[in-house]
């Protein structure tokens, strides 16, 4: 049974899909890459994407509404979401969450500021949220670490600009 960070997750990625701006977990030159091989090398572990039939039906669903425009071309462009998720795996730490804590902030402090870190050894349940600001744009990394389960979700939300 999901519990309610991963609840949560859920619901950013629901969001994210409705407004249709969900991109593949595969961009390039990106720490959202970084934080996910740190992952699998950490556990030995592999993530999975979105399948390619939904990536290509929200592509879809983006273009339609760009073409469209007006509100919904806005929404559009307002910005994308990455996803990786890790199903019915082994995560145990066996006493190492805070090495793989240090092996995340250090690979994302130079260009990411931690927003929230909660770290659970007894039921070995680890949650981290990064963010950054780019140019009009800011981003949100969001990594959460279960016994069995993991998910790391990048938005990256333009600023609203007055019209």
């Amino acid at each position: 049974m999901p519990t309610k960070r991963f609840a949560a997750t859920g619901l950013v990625l629901l969001l994210a899909m409705l407004s249709g701006v969900v991109s593949p977990a595969g961009a390039k030159g990106d720490d959202f890459n970084t934080a996910v091989r740190i992952i699998e090398q950490f556990y030995n572990v592999r993530h999975k994407s979105l399948p390619f039939l939904a990536r290509a039906g929200m592509k879809a669903a983006t273009t339609a509404a760009r073409i469209s425009g007006g509100q919904r071309k806005r929404i559009a462009e307002a910005g994308s979401v990455k996803i990786a998720f890790f199903e019915d795996q082994d995560f145990s730490s066996r006493g190492r969450i805070g090495a793989f804590k240090s092996s995340m902030n250090g690979a994302l402090m130079t260009s990411w500021s931690p927003l929230v870190q909660t770290l659970s050894p007894k039921d070995e349940e680890q949650t981290y949220i990064y963010l950054r600001e780019e140019n009009d744009k800011f981003q949100l990394l969001v990594i959460t670490i279960e016994r069995r389960e993991a998910v790391v979700v990048q938005a990256t939300v333009r600023r609203r600009t007055s019209t």
